[in-house]
């Protein structure tokens, strides 16, 4: 029995300690952790590969190693959905190697990893912007990129959720028959995201907001008013000729006419 456990302890022991090799120590020579966090990194390890290479940049400062081990930590918690982190790293190279063929890249990533973050259109907005934001600069700054394309078609999505989160504010007033903010909240989806899905159906709401905010309102107030609903109208005509909406845009016009000439008879 004691030969027994012995061998199990010792046996455990040895299979720790080959284990153990597997992960980069702070007294591994360079190139050794460095295969060793790639390794990780190949076979999709990638909550390992965070840690090693983690190891791996503060022992490569100032040798050959340092820029791919960078580069490999950020990609390594990109692919790990640690995106805040990811976004931190990919800065973190670029601002090191400035001249780097790969900074284009660099802050492309760094942008798409705030994109990851963007919740769905009700919640917070705070990381879509900032990847917003990150994608107006690559764009400004690297125009010709193989990523500019792809950097354009998730600002048209990144704008698309902003729009709605705003379409959908202006609805919540509406219903709420607060019909003034709803007028206002409708305007800001067309003025500032005028090329979003959301622009034509928020300019006919604008106009049924401000004629039910002028059928509301005290008699003196009405004109003025319905005066509001018909300046939305004409911008309608003028930015959305064949709206999908314009049949309705229409009946509602023929309304605030009408609601103006009893206005003036009596």
């Amino acid at each position: 029995m004691r030969i027994t456990l012995l061998s199990i302890f010792l046996f455990s022991f040895v299979a720790i300690g080959c284990n153990n090799d597997q992960y980069v120590k702070p007294t591994d020579p360079v190139d050794v952790a460095f295969g060793k966090a790639l390794e990780f990194y190949e076979n999709e390890d990638y909550n390992d590969a965070t840690d090693a290479f983690e190891v791996v940049v503060n022992l490569a400062r100032g040798t050959n190693y340092a820029k791919d081990a960078q580069f490999y930590l950020a990609e390594s918690y990109f692919k790990n959905g640690q995106y805040l982190i990811a976004a931190s790293e990919y800065r973190r190279f670029y601002a090191n190697y400035p001249r780097d063929e790969k900074r284009p890249e660099m802050q492309y990533k760094e942008a798409f990893s705030h994109f990851k973050m963007s919740p769905r259109y009700k919640l917070d907005q705070s990381n879509s912007k900032k990847a917003l934001e990150l994608f107006q600069l690559f764009i400004l700054r690297y125009p010709n990129s193989d990523f500019a394309v792809e950097a354009g078609e998730k600002i048209d999505v990144l704008r698309n959720k902003l729009a709605e989160k705003k379409f959908n504010a202006a609805d919540f007033y509406l219903t709420n028959s607060q019909y003034e903010a709803a007028a206002l909240y409708y305007g800001m989806v067309v003025n500032e995201f005028p090329e979003s899905k959301f622009a034509e159906p928020s300019l006919f709401m604008q106009i049924n907001s401000y004629l039910q905010y002028a059928e509301n309102s005290i008699t003196q107030r009405q004109k003025e008013r319905y005066q509001m609903a018909l300046d939305s109208y004409q911008k309608y005509l003028q930015l959305f000729p064949n709206g999908e909406n314009r049949s309705e845009v229409e009946n509602l016009f023929d309304e605030i006419q009408n609601n103006l000439d009893k206005l003036a008879s009596n």
